[in-house]
């Protein structure tokens, strides 16, 4: 190692605990996200569903929130807030919401802790089982409170109307990035205040600026055909085809793949340690 390097690693651990060359907080931030995406990336088939169905009925419970208050006041925003209450039911449940696994178990996997066939069962199972959460729970509000048929018919006809333009598309992207920087800032801190203020925040951008988002805005148009909306199921499914691609875009790239250069060292040292702990066993016995 030259002068300059060493002197730079002496440096990096005299202002802080690690001699890593990237910031303390994201170093502890990055084994987290390593050890939780391990987690999820090896759950069980029954695990998998039963999360993501709980993923997709928390979005009902937000999607009800969000009825009561455009329905009281007809803000927007101010429903897109209440939408949160959902987000925050998700997280204390520990359920699974479709754009949250663009970022921690993308780590998992690349620093080898995981398969990238692992990713893609986890992507396609809880993608299924939040809509089909979402869908069952819909129905259930829709039957229980029939006065709020014509706010769901007039929001799902504002996400579905123009179809894939510059604008629409742009949100899409935005949806996906959004969720997946929540997912990041919650990773950053343990706190519950954080936990339900990053929650308010998801409802109030995702949803109170009309954001289109796979599993999310996939409840309120779903509500609005158990309403009776003339939107059809091929109708959705072409929505789908476009919006989702572009959530995982937005989550992925813009987001994740700058966040694993900025810490490709631990990255790399992972792998390392990854790779060394079978010798390591075996020099044991």
């Amino acid at each position: 190692m030259d002068r300059t390097k060493q002197a730079e690693v002496e440096e990096r651990r005299r202002l802080g605990h690690s001699d890593e060359p990237v910031e303390d907080a994201l170093v502890e931030e990055f084994h987290n996200t390593v050890t939780e995406g391990a987690n999820r990336l090896n759950r069980t088939w029954r695990a998998l569903v039963v999360t993501g169905l709980f993923g997709g009925i928390d979005v009902g419970i937000g999607l009800l929130a969000m009825l009561a208050v455009l329905d009281a006041t007809g803000s927007k925003l101010l429903g897109g807030l209440a939408f949160g209450i959902g987000l925050y039911a998700l997280r204390l449940a520990h359920s699974e919401l479709f754009t949250e696994d663009f970022l921690v178990p993308i780590n998992a996997v690349v620093a080898r802790h995981g398969t990238w066939w692992q990713l893609l069962r986890l992507w396609g199972t809880t993608l299924l089982t939040n809509l089909a959460g979402g869908w069952a729970f819909t129905w259930l509000v829709v039957a229980a409170f029939p006065r709020f048929e014509d706010v769901l018919t007039e929001s799902a006809t504002g996400y579905m109307r123009d179809g894939l333009t510059l604008e629409t598309g742009a949100l899409a992207l935005l949806a996906g990035f959004t969720i997946t920087l929540i997912t990041r800032m919650n990773q950053g801190s343990s706190e519950g205040i954080a936990t339900l203020a990053n929650s308010l925040i998801s409802g109030f951008l995702v949803v109170g600026l009309a954001m289109h988002h796979g599993a999310m805005t996939s409840a309120i148009i779903f509500g609005s055909m158990h309403a009776g909306a003339d939107i059809t199921y091929l109708d959705w499914l072409v929505w789908c085809s476009w919006v989702i691609p572009l959530n995982m875009l937005g989550g992925l790239v813009i987001l994740t793949a700058p966040r694993l250069v900025r810490t490709w060292e631990l990255v790399r040292a992972e792998r390392d340690a990854k790779a060394a702990s079978p010798a390591e066993e075996d020099a044991r016995r």
